[in-house]
């Protein structure tokens, strides 16, 4: 294991999982207090607009594409890295900017249609007043792909928990008016999201002081601009399936507000909960994704993007990428599995806004998502490995065909699971992409790691089949009584359990790989 990905993993995965409990815990609050209702969907809904867009055009895409050519210049002209910055974040600042007005406009016009004082109305409302978030993040994940060329992986870590803490503080005020409507409380929500933009975009600038001098002089960035437009074009696409996927999900979920009980001539089988359901359930399987499956990604990108002239150190870092990826992501998706039920009720049912049965419901799309946590990971590594390359249009292309592949299982699973059905189609289309990915990456690039991997990855199923085994235990004994409490102490004795139980397997029959990550001292190799 690389000193440096174990180091800046360390660094990354730490601040994110601070960041990840605030998300958590802000989670945890808002569906108390909106929980499986329309409000609750509509919120639901504005929150994930801006987000996603965050994730597609700022911290996925663009830095896919901005990162290998930054740090390239920063290597080797600091005076042009400082113009091609400046030419970067001015360029996503305005692009951004004009997106988000022209969806301002568009969504004013569809206002304009709606019935006032209906679902429908405010819902379009509540994402008018959240989108301004997109331009200000997406710029805050441009800036801090800079700081991540330059070692810094503290600031973009922590962006986060600005987001979460003023999301929480703003809980807090609405809380102090015990007359205000959850309508306007949804409106405050809103506007904290943007607030934390702003406070971003500043906290970013403020950490790249030392490292870029901004400059209006664009003089000579004219091939590093088209080699950045190049790629972004394709790793929009290519880093977007997941995204795209999400914002399918959102649709389609909130297609009973939006377009109403029918589709196709056919009562629809969703309804006004769907997307608070969904939408909560999605942040359960993020979590550990976003802790540790999208933290290798980030720290490794920057690795694999400087090793490129070196195939083997660029194959050596990409396979501990991917091996560090399943040490993590496998016990996940199994543990997630197993405790979905109890976790779904502990977190959002018992009391507050939120239905046992929409408790049930979110279980039931928790295990079509963390089925294949595993994948999302890998996927996220992969796709990076492409664009460390200078490959961007073969994601692209795989990406194209996943999501064409997940809006049909949509299409067809909804009818039979339910919300349930939106998140198996995810999984199914993240399994089939990371096969593919594997595929081209050696057909192409002649970049060989299956192999590898699984011979440094299959002690993993060892450790995974005795913790399932372990906790399917307790479950299965422990089992009758199903009040709150009873569950959350159940919840906590299988997490425990199965975090003790895969450690001591790991350790017994020699499986070291999340220890390399988590030492102080390792190789200065930075294989």
């Amino acid at each position: 294991m690389s000193a440096t990905l174990a180091r800046a993993f360390r660094v990354v995965s730490s601040l994110t999982l601070l960041s990840r409990v605030l998300g958590m815990v802000r989670d945890i609050v808002t569906a108390r207090l909106f929980g499986d209702t329309a409000i609750g969907s509509s919120f639901a809904a504005a929150f994930a607009v801006p987000n996603t867009f965050r994730r597609l055009f700022g911290e996925g895409a663009l830095a896919a594409a901005f990162v290998p050519e930054y740090a390239s210049l920063v290597e080797r002209d600091p005076r042009a890295a400082d113009r091609f910055a400046s030419f970067t974040v001015g360029l996503i600042g305005l692009a951004t900017a004009a997106l988000a007005m022209l969806g301002e406009i568009g969504l004013w016009v569809a206002l304009s249609f709606a019935e006032p004082g209906g679902t429908k109305h405010f819902s379009i409302a509540l994402i008018m007043v959240a989108l301004p978030f997109m331009p200000l993040i997406c710029v805050a994940a441009t800036l801090a792909g800079m700081l991540q060329t330059h070692g810094r992986f503290g600031p973009p870590a922590a962006q986060p928990i600005v987001l979460n803490t003023l999301v929480l503080a703003a809980t807090g005020l609405h809380a102090v008016d015990s007359q205000a409507s959850l309508e306007s409380a949804a409106m405050l929500l809103c506007g904290a999201v943007v607030f934390s933009g702003v406070v971003q975009v500043a906290w970013s600038l403020w950490a790249l002081r030392p490292l870029v001098h901004w400059t209006r002089v664009l003089a000579g960035v004219g091939g590093s601009a088209k080699t950045l437009l190049r790629r972004w074009a394709g790793a929009t696409i290519g880093l977007g399936t997941l995204q795209a996927s999400a914002l399918l999900d959102v649709l389609l979920a909130m297609w009973p507000i939006w377009f109403g009980a029918t589709m196709f001539g056919l009562v629809y089988p969703l309804d006004e909960q769907s997307n608070a359901v969904l939408f909560y359930a999605q942040r359960l399987y993020q979590f550990p994704l976003g802790v540790f499956g999208i933290a290798v990604a980030t720290v490794a990108f920057p690795l694999l993007s400087r090793l490129t002239t070196d195939r083997e150190r660029f194959h050596g870092a990409l396979v501990d990428a991917l091996s560090l990826s399943l040490a993590i992501a496998l016990p996940a998706s199994v543990g997630l599995v197993l405790v979905s039920s109890d976790l779904t009720a502990v977190l959002f049912g018992g009391w507050g806004a939120f239905s046992e049965a929409g408790a049930d419901r979110a279980a039931a799309a928790l295990i079509g998502y963390a089925a294949c946590v595993w994948a999302y990971g890998c996927n996220q590594v992969l796709t990076r490995a492409f664009y460390a390359i200078g490959d961007t249009r073969t994601p692209a292309f795989v990406s194209l065909f996943t999501l064409a592949a997940n809006l049909a299982l949509n299409l067809s699973l909804i009818w039979f699971l339910r919300e349930a059905g939106l998140a198996w189609a995810t999984a199914i289309a993240a399994t089939v992409q990371t096969g593919i990915l594997l595929l081209l990456l050696a057909k192409k690039h002649g970049v060989h790691v299956v192999g590898e991997s699984i011979s440094r990855g299959w002690k993993a199923l060892p450790c995974v089949a005795v913790m399932a085994i372990a906790v399917g235990v307790v479950l299965l004994v422990w089992s009758g009584e199903e009040s709150w409490s009873t569950r959350a102490l159940r919840l906590a004795v299988c997490v425990c359990l199965g975090a003790l139980v895969y450690g001591a397997v790991a350790w017994a029959i020699g499986y070291r790989e999340l220890a390399r990550a988590l030492q102080r001292k390792g190789s200065t190799d930075d294989r």
